[in-house]
């Protein structure tokens, strides 16, 4: 995709319904594989904007993983900065770094790919874990990742 055009695929309405459901769950302390819902201001609101979402650890740091793309919480993201991940009466505010090195998010995308691919390969377009370097160096313009720094 294109910088005036980057890839993103919106949730439709039972994916946003499930998306409710394991949200409210995190919230209240069931965390399925190890979801978490993310909390982080609104770029125009101001207001925090939650979603589920899967925190993945590589190589003993944490990450947040966009398999749909460039998304509304990605964009508010960057403004942000930061947010916090609940899980229950758990929360943990962060700060986050967008990584831009194809190739070191071509190593974590294999990775999150390897634990979440079950969940997420529909969005990837043909990439797997299994997939060349190569092949995920170059998807990996289409999924930003963020590396995770737990605010002390």
């Amino acid at each position: 995709m294109s910088a005036s055009n980057p890839y993103y695929v919106q949730a439709g309405p039972l994916e946003t319904r499930f998306n409710s459901l394991f949200g409210k769950l995190a919230r209240f302390g069931i965390s399925l594989a190890g979801t978490a819902e993310l909390s982080v201001r609104g770029r125009t609101s101001g207001q925090m904007q939650r979603i589920p979402v899967n925190p993945h650890t590589y190589e003993g740091e944490q990450y947040l993983v966009s398999a749909r793309g460039h998304s509304q919480w990605v964009r508010n993201m960057r403004v942000a900065g930061g947010g916090e991940l609940r899980v229950g009466r758990k929360v943990r505010a962060f700060t986050v770094s967008e990584l831009t090195d194809p190739v070191e998010k071509a190593a974590v995308l294999r990775a999150y790919l390897e634990k979440w691919g079950w969940e997420v390969n529909r969005f990837f377009q043909g990439i797997t874990a299994q997939s060349s370097d190569a092949e995920l160096q170059a998807a990996a313009a289409d999924h930003p990742v963020f590396r995770i720094a737990v605010s002390r």
